[in-house]
């Protein structure tokens, strides 16, 4: 809700401060008095295109400011969240104009582009009339209202939801589908690598075996030859290792007898005897098993050159293999699931195809019986508002499959006749102010409990109309007011004597200056107002007694 403007060198206003109540403010005043300045204003700091003619003279600049309430319009606290920029429950606009320069835009006092400042104004306010924010001019705006006016916002959400499900299956499904080529030549070479390594089936501890064995076999006549002398010098020859600790044993033996301390350097040559027969042992058994095998080694050396040459081909350690193989295995694993991934993928593309469908023709059923109520209704307010002959129409086209998206398979368009024999058109090409101005109060009468902008600006609602009709729109608009705020530039006492809030502009001069001025109206003052425009030369008392009668009536 628009809840004060402060306005600073514009045009002919000097300076000026206003605050408006949240239910239905009328402005009134002398043609000329600048009650088109302030919905200027309001249009500039909307984001309407500014030219520095709009300063006022003798000025450098010129600067526009508006505070909102953010009670009842969480789109506009959505949009300043999404934007990281602090509320606190109020969201202050303003615009600065300079003689030199493009001029620059501040939300809550952060800078942002002009454009930015369009967007958030299209969620505070909605200016009805020869205005850019006139969001009734949309058609996607009014495919939502037709949805809100018919309960349809569940199942539209609910088709969206859908819509995009079937989006993201469908761009994973193209994804899978443009990789088939690429992912079936992949598939083949590691088919191969696989089978290649799998048909080397190398043993977990193989390598190192091998690798023992083919020193062996390399060496086999080295070793004997070793063997044998260490044999000799253990225990075969004459003055054997084994013989001289025979030797020193009894020599030691005999010691001990006469001294016990020497009893455990006897033990020690003693246990060093039994391992050198033991190691005689083992050497035996060695030398039994040790033998030139050249056929053998040609096999070891064949199964190494194997192993080394794999290594080499998918770079990698000869130990690295059998890993190298797993990695392989599994990116095929990945591979073949891909192709399942994609039958299923089509499943689930085709079931979401019809799912949205079926809900997305739901909706244009529910949207056509809707537009058929919405058509009778605005119509009948249409026709009270001195067009007797005018005509509301709801178009409703059904788009081609390939244009269908999130809001349906519906092209929805307001389409208005003003006069007998004409075909309705687009809501958008009313050609006069006045017209466009009561469609969208009819419009907005109509659909009163839809509307999710809390601020509506109506002006020139009542060019060339007066009398009964003028009545009508004034209680229309007091009634669109019980619920919205509403602001309302008339020249007609019958729709002023309806405002809950009464703002009088006037324009003064001190012989040098032109300057521009509002002005709060309560009871005697407000009477006299109604009664100027009433007309005549002279307020009478009658006029005043009629003033009166309106006002309470």
């Amino acid at each position: 809700m628009l809840n004060r403007i402060h306005i600073k060198d514009l045009a002919i206003i000097t300076t000026l401060d206003v605050e408006f109540n949240d239910r239905m403010t009328v402005l009134t005043g002398e043609t000329g008095a600048g009650k088109s300045i302030l919905i200027d204003a309001l249009g500039l700091v909307l984001g309407d295109r500014a030219n520095n003619g709009m300063i006022r003279t003798d000025s450098p600049r010129a600067e526009i400011t508006t505070a909102f309430s953010l009670d009842g319009c969480p789109a506009a606290a959505q949009w300043l969240e999404q934007n990281g920029i602090e509320s606190d429950g109020e969201c202050l606009l303003r615009r600065v104009l300079v003689r030199e320069g493009p001029s620059r835009a501040f939300v809550n006092g952060s800078p942002v582009p002009i454009k930015s400042l369009q967007s958030l104004g299209e969620l505070l306010v909605d200016i009805h009339g020869q205005h850019a924010h006139q969001s009734l001019l949309r058609r996607d705006r009014q495919r939502e209202l037709l949805d809100e006016y018919g309960s349809s916002n569940v199942l539209c959400g609910s088709v969206g939801e859908t819509f995009e499900q079937w989006r993201e299956v469908s761009a994973q499904l193209e994804a899978l589908r443009r990789q088939s080529l690429e992912r079936a030549d992949r598939m083949d070479l590691l088919g191969y690598q696989v089978g290649e390594l799998s048909a080397l089936a190398l043993g977990d501890d193989e390598l190192d075996s091998l690798e023992q064995e083919h020193r062996r076999l390399s060496n086999a006549g080295q070793l004997m030859q070793q063997c044998g002398m260490l044999l000799g010098l253990l225990y075969d020859e004459e003055d054997s290792t084994q013989t001289r600790l025979a030797r020193a044993s009894r020599i030691l033996e005999e010691m001990s007898s006469l001294d016990t301390g020497l009893s455990g350097s006897l033990e020690m040559l003693e246990n060093a005897s039994i391992q050198i027969g033991e190691a005689v042992t083992n050497l035996r058994h060695y030398v039994e098993g040790v033998e030139e095998d050249p056929q053998r080694l040609l096999q070891v050396e064949a199964r190494l050159g194997d192993i080394q040459d794999l290594a080499r081909k998918y770079r990698c350690r000869p130990e690295e293999l059998n890993l190298r193989l797993d990695v392989l295995r599994g990116e095929l694993e990945q591979l073949n699931s891909a192709g399942q991934q994609l039958g299923a993928l089509e499943q689930r593309s085709a079931e979401l195809a019809v799912e949205y469908r079926g809900k997305a023709q739901e909706l244009h059923e529910q949207r056509v019986a809707n537009a058929a109520r919405l058509e009778r209704e605005v119509t009948e307010i249409i026709q009270s508002l001195g067009m007797p002959e005018g005509r509301f129409g709801v178009l409703i086209k059904a788009l081609p499959e390939e244009k269908a998206g999130a809001s349906g398979i519906d092209r929805v368009e307001f389409q208005v006749s003003t006069n007998p024999g004409h075909p309705t058109q687009p809501l958008a090409k009313v050609a006069s102010g006045g017209e466009l101005s009561r469609m969208s109060l009819a419009i907005q009468v109509a659909t009163i409990n839809c509307g999710q902008i809390p601020t509506l600006i109506f002006d020139e609602v009542d060019v060339g109309i007066g009398g009964g009709v003028a009545e009508i729109v004034g209680r229309l608009l007091a009634r669109l007011g019980s619920g919205r705020q509403v602001l309302c530039v008339t020249h007609l006492p019958q729709v002023a004597s309806q405002g809950h809030q009464h703002l009088l502009v006037q324009k003064s001069s001190n012989g040098k200056a032109v300057t521009t001025s509002i002005e709060s109206l309560e009871e005697e003052p407000r009477v006299q107002e109604i009664a100027r425009m009433l007309g005549g030369v002279e307020i009478t008392d009658t006029t005043l007694e009629h003033a009166r009668e309106m006002m309470g009536s």
